[in-house]
């Protein structure tokens, strides 16, 4: 067989020796040897293929495939600009420790600099924001024993390094992979398990230099800081699930109150509390309550007043992170920590359970903070918000489903007004917190979901998150679809931007066009024109119809983006009215 086709076999059959169940790819022409054997791993019933025509789309289905896994996931594009196509989503895995494996086909170093088609320097492509990096030599012919051990030993490193687990610091990955013609197979074609190439580690069940476990391992929180100091509050933020579940263990133990992010894992665990911002931005109760000390698990990006505690100097800040990389936005941690493999190091001494009582006064005003939210949202007048939206949502949702949350507003508004509760995986890109590619990462995360015997999946994003990725809705003939419903609140443009500074009086004559930036599209008629079947909402009791109808579906719910930025004013305004 020719050199190319004998690399992309061992890649591919190295690739699910190591643990590779999902992988996924864009068309194209230098690519090809590496997608006809990933094609036929799929015929032999080894791995499962995904195919988008859309390289951006490509790469955050395979985001959402690791983000829900924990396992890597390989996506494969041609040589030139469809390698620029992964960046986005490759930062996205750096920022939030997604196993993400980008294998981009390139010319032959030859071809290099000469002005060859689609051709542009692909080494070092995405810097520092991949954990590894190679440029793969070319397959020669006549060196199969060296090159079959060569092939072999880079994949066994890639996944390695991807799951993080030699550092504790699993993220993307960069093979960049330089074939030349002959690039189509010239033996007997695809088939069933496609023969290897002869030659030293070909196939061999031992035959990687250094041993890759298929098995993924769940990451749990050690948290092996000081001693408890006086009042302790707990804030979780972005993490592995397994990290903030364990986390919110050890608050139990210790009776620390928990402010958790919805992507935190410890989201509607015991002792989280409902409205984390809207507690902390009622300035004279939390000076009244004010913890002496703020343990951090996690990574939290929602809020401004926890950013606000954080940089308080009355205040003890430790931080445990999920990896080598952890988050200190006010840098001032006294305390940095691992959130590491075994759990009962962080109860093993728990310390006394300080400040029963102010616990308790937190969990009171939380209640007293979800009482007046409720009544906000439920005023007569008010009809089904984008607020609102984001606590029925997340209240009707079966247990065991998925819901994946878009940047910007909705995820905002899921942390500020929904009831934490038990049973959901949640999980939103927060790594970067970027709108892009959210379709995508919800298609990948619900088939890895729904893959592990895991219920429904939903996601919840804004109409201008929507529409940067339509491409998500395409996945093209024969590819497998989710049970996925994608409710979207459209207020016709950026509505964060209402409740922020540029929303204020004074920028009124720009406001509408440099951040509104007002689309004028009918979403059902989009979605629908996609493929999609499509259900326009504008009530509570009709939400909870389209939520039972099932996916792949998108619900669309008409909200005004001045009307939740008034909204958003009047639920601050009671929740501080609340606490007195």
């Amino acid at each position: 067989m020719n050199p190319a086709t004998a690399f992309a076999r061992v890649l591919v059959d190295e690739l699910v020796r190591g643990g590779v169940t999902d992988a996924v790819l864009a068309p194209g022409s230098r690519s090809a040897p590496v997608a006809l054997a990933l094609a036929d791993a799929e015929t032999a019933g080894r791995l499962r293929l995904h195919v988008r025509i859309d390289e951006r789309t490509a790469a955050f289905l395979a985001l959402g495939l690791a983000k829900a896994s924990g396992r890597p996931v390989p996506v494969l594009t041609t040589s030139g600009t469809a390698t620029a196509h992964l960046h986005a989503a490759v930062l996205e895995a750096h920022e939030s420790g997604v196993p993400l494996l980008a294998l981009t086909a390139d010319r032959p170093p030859e071809l290099r600099a000469t002005g060859a088609n689609q051709t542009i320097d692909q080494v070092g492509l995405y810097g520092g924001a991949v954990r590894w990096a190679l440029d793969v030599g070319v397959p020669e012919p006549g060196r199969e024993a060296a090159q079959n051990r060569y092939w072999r030993s880079v994949v066994a490193k890639a996944l390695l390094v991807a799951r993080g687990s030699l550092s504790d610091d699993p993220g993307p990955v960069h093979l960049n992979l330089a074939l030349r013609e002959p690039l189509m197979p010239d033996d007997s074609g695809t088939g069933q398990q496609p023969a290897l190439p002869s030659g030293d580690l070909a196939g061999r069940p031992d035959g990687a230099p250094w041993a890759v476990s298929a098995e993924d391992g769940v990451r749990t929180a050690t948290l092996t800081g000081g001693a408890p100091a006086g009042r302790t509050l707990l804030v979780a933020g972005d993490a592995p699930s397994a990290i903030g579940r364990a986390a919110a263990v050890v608050a139990d133990q210790r009776g620390w109150p928990v402010l958790a992010e919805p992507s935190s894992g410890a989201w509607g665990a015991s002792g989280a509390l409902r409205g984390s911002a809207l507690l902390l931005g009622a300035a004279d109760w939390l000076a009244a309550h004010r913890p002496d000390r703020v343990v951090v698990v996690g990574r939290p990006t929602l809020s401004r007043p926890v950013n606000a505690l954080l940089g308080d100097p009355a205040v003890t800040v430790e931080t445990y992170g999920p990896t080598p990389r952890w988050a200190d936005p006010g840098r001032g941690s006294t305390v940095v920590g691992s959130a590491r493999l075994d759990p009962g190091l962080a109860l093993r001494d728990p310390g006394p359970q300080a400040g029963g009582e102010w616990s308790a006064q937190w969990a009171q005003a939380a209640r007293q903070v979800g009482a007046a939210v409720d009544a906000e949202l439920d005023a007569p007048t008010g009809g089904l918000t984008a607020a609102r939206l984001a606590r029925d949502l997340v209240a009707a949702l079966p247990a065991g489903a998925l819901l994946v949350l878009g940047s910007s507003t909705p995820v905002r508004d899921v942390d500020r007004v929904a009831v934490p509760r038990l049973g959901l995986t949640v999980l939103a890109n927060r790594g970067v917190a970027g709108i892009d590619g959210t379709i995508s990462t919800a298609v990948g995360a619900a088939l890895a979901h729904q893959g592990a015997g895991g219920g429904p999946a939903f996601a919840l994003m804004g109409d201008l998150t929507f529409l940067h990725d339509l491409t998500g809705l395409l996945p093209g003939a024969g590819e497998p679809r989710p049970d996925l419903t994608v409710v979207v609140p459209d207020n016709d443009g950026g509505g964060i931007f209402a409740q922020l500074e540029p929303g204020r009086p004074q920028y009124a004559a720009s406001y509408r066009r440099v951040f509104g930036t007002p689309h004028g599209r009918d979403l059902v008629a989009v979605a629908r024109s996609l493929g999609w079947a499509a259900t326009p909402v504008s009530d509570p009791a009709q939400l909870v119809a389209a939520l039972g109808a099932g996916g792949p579906r998108v619900v669309v719910v008409r909200t005004d983006a001045a009307a939740e930025a008034a909204l958003a004013t009047r639920v601050r305004a009671a929740a501080v009215t609340a606490l007195g």
